[in-house]
């Protein structure tokens, strides 16, 4: 928990460090102040963080319970049949041997061989998998998903991918803004107020800064996926989770609600530009990678 608190302190500094010193190379603080247009970047900086994590962190936050509604997933309290049991003790299995404490484990009803792991906190996990991949599934395969998933939680890669998302949510909050000044300012000559150039170009340098933005959290999310696949191998051996992917591969892309499509198992496929927004490495990568441990 402490080293995560501390990449958040460090990350967060970071990026004002990073900012104030690319405005200062790139003198634009002097062009605004030269111009009669200053603007206070300590105070959009803050403003850019709160936003830029606040929104990050409110949705990791409200993960579990949006996850459970989306889904309509079925948490296993007290199991009714030997499937659940099963299922229950596999989880609880996997978690001891990750060393966290045992997720709270779910099924939802969906045709799709899939399966994710959300929530806020490694010891306060949720894990769920569809009746789709329970049926499609042979036993061995289903528990190398599920020791994908409890490597996610290990790894801390829910958190982790927060943490990423609100570096760039910054980024593109205070950078837009920037731009936006600029054109009303500088460029427009606009002196009182901000005119309808302003809130323009915010709304276009976000749109395009956006796209950026994902291409790197969606990369990000692709390293997630290689390493939650090693430490499958690592809880559980290679070969169920090399069968598991090749059995998906075989099959239709799964589905999952937008908001939790990169907490699944797989995700869409896509070519040419398309890879750069995928959250998933394709499924021939990674089972190549795994056979390279």
């Amino acid at each position: 928990m402490f080293k995560r608190v501390a990449l958040f302190v460090a990350t967060n500094l970071a990026v004002v460090l990073v900012l104030s010193i690319v405005l200062r190379l790139f003198g634009v603080d002097q062009v605004l102040d030269e111009s009669g247009a200053g603007i206070n970047y300590e105070a959009l900086l803050i403003l850019s963080v709160v936003i830029g994590f606040g929104g990050s962190f409110i949705s990791l936050a409200m993960s579990k319970w949006m996850a459970k509604r989306s889904t309509g997933a079925h948490v296993i309290s007290n199991p009714t049949n030997s499937t659940e049991t099963w299922l229950l003790a596999t989880v609880q299995r996997l978690a001891r041997d990750a060393g966290i404490e045992t997720p709270e484990v779910a099924v939802y009803n969906s045709p799709d061989m899939n399966a994710f792991a959300t929530g806020a906190r490694r010891n306060s996990a949720f894990v769920a998998v569809s009746t789709g991949l329970l049926q499609g599934m042979q036993k061995d395969e289903v528990e190398g998903v599920l020791a994908h998933e409890i490597a996610h939680v290990a790894n801390g890669d829910m958190i982790t991918l927060a943490l990423v998302q609100g570096v760039v949510n910054t980024f593109v909050i205070f950078l837009s803004r920037i731009v936006g000044h600029i054109v009303d300012r500088v460029v427009l000559k606009n002196e009182r107020g901000y005119g309808i150039g302003y809130f323009v170009s915010v709304i276009a340098a976000q749109l395009v800064l956006g796209v950026l933005a994902s291409i790197i959290v969606m990369w990000v999310s692709r390293q997630r996926e290689f390493r939650a696949d090693a430490g499958s191998a690592k809880l559980n051996g290679k070969r169920p989770m090399i069968d598991a992917l090749a059995r998906l591969d075989r099959g239709a892309p799964a589905q999952l609600p937008e908001s939790l499509e990169a907490f699944g198992i797989s995700g869409r496929h896509g070519s040419g530009l398309k890879r750069l927004f995928m959250s998933h490495p394709p499924i021939p990568e990674r089972i190549a990678a795994l056979e390279a441990l």
